[in-house]
Formats: C-alpha cells, sequence, structure tokens
C-alpha cells in the first residue's frame, strides 16, 4: 500500500514515503513543481524558483484557508539532471511547526522513485499528517496517470487506520 514511517529524531520527527511512479522524472518533476499541474492534485499555489518562494492553498481537508495556508522559501531547485532531481522548500503553516518538505527523484528505467519527506514536525503532527500526505501522493500518482483522482477526505479514511493514531 506504500505506507510512510514516522521516525522520531530528537524533540522533531520525519513523516517519510517512498513510491516507485512508473513515469519519466521529467513528467514526475512537473507534476510537483508546475502550478497548473500540482493544481489538479493538490491545490492552488506558486512554486517561483525564481523568487524562490512557494505558496500552497490545498483544496483539503476541509478547513479555512488561514490554517491550511503553506508558505516558504524554496531551499533547494535542481531539475531532473543526470537522472536525479530535488526540490525542497520550507514549510511554514499556522497549525503546525515550521518544517521541511523534501521532494528527491531518481530515474529507476523509465519509471521514478520519489522520496518524499516532511521534517521538523512534532511527532503528533507527523503522525497527524501521515495519512493525508498518502491521501496527496496517491492523487497525485493518479494525475500522473491521467486516472480519476482518489475524494481526498474518501482516500484518507480508507489509510488512516494503517497509520499510528495521534497521541
Amino acid at each position: 500500500m506504500n505506507l510512510g514511517t514516522v521516525t522520531v529524531e530528537g524533540d522533531h520527527a520525519v513523516l517519510a514515503f517512498e513510491r516507485r511512479l512508473g513515469f519519466p522524472i521529467d513528467r514526475v518533476w512537473s507534476a510537483i513543481t508546475d502550478d497548473a499541474e500540482r493544481k489538479a492534485w493538490f491545490g492552488n499555489g506558486t512554486v517561483d524558483p525564481h523568487g524562490k518562494q512557494v505558496v500552497i492553498e490545498p483544496e483539503d481537508p476541509p478547513a479555512p484557508m488561514e490554517a491550511k495556508r503553506v508558505t516558504g522559501r524554496i531551499l533547494t531547485w535542481q531539475p531532473p539532471e543526470n537522472g536525479h532531481a530535488v526540490f525542497e522548500h520550507e514549510w511554514h503553516q499556522r497549525i503546525v511547526e515550521d518544517s521541511v518538505v523534501r521532494y528527491e527523484l531518481t530515474a529507476d528505467g523509465d519509471a521514478t522513485v520519489l522520496r518524499f519527506t516532511h521534517r521538523g514536525l512534532s511527532e503528533r503532527n507527523a503522525k497527524g499528517f501521515a495519512p493525508g500526505t498518502h491521501a496527496f501522493l496517491d492523487r497525485a500518482e493518479a494525475h500522473l496517470g491521467h486516472a480519476p483522482l482518489p475524494n481526498w477526505g474518501e482516500r484518507y479514511a480508507e489509510v488512516a487506520p494503517d497509520y499510528p493514531a495521534w497521541r
């Protein structure tokens, strides 16, 4: 099922996913970094490598936008080259600790291995984000394959029992 993991490093946790996506690295990079493509599976926003800023306004979960909105500086911008790419940015969101999200892509034949990490959250928040991140990554994969996107809330409810509960 491509479950993510939560590991604790000191006072913070790391939420991590590894997915092998059956699409070329350039296609996966575009789905993650192109505003129009990202909107299809995640929500409105801007990824501006020149201004080094990210603004994300996810469609889900159902909550006020001021609670969901994410802003931050782009820390690493390495478009695909020699089968490798990295997009890393700060994650400033009112409801959680300041943290960092990293998408690392590695070409694997005609496919791409995506290593996603979200570092700097509390253990409780990392566990809380795990099923939602899983649902968003499932939506991204469906988008890449031009398949119907799973409903975020329904997918969250399906995978949540497989993740550690909030404590």
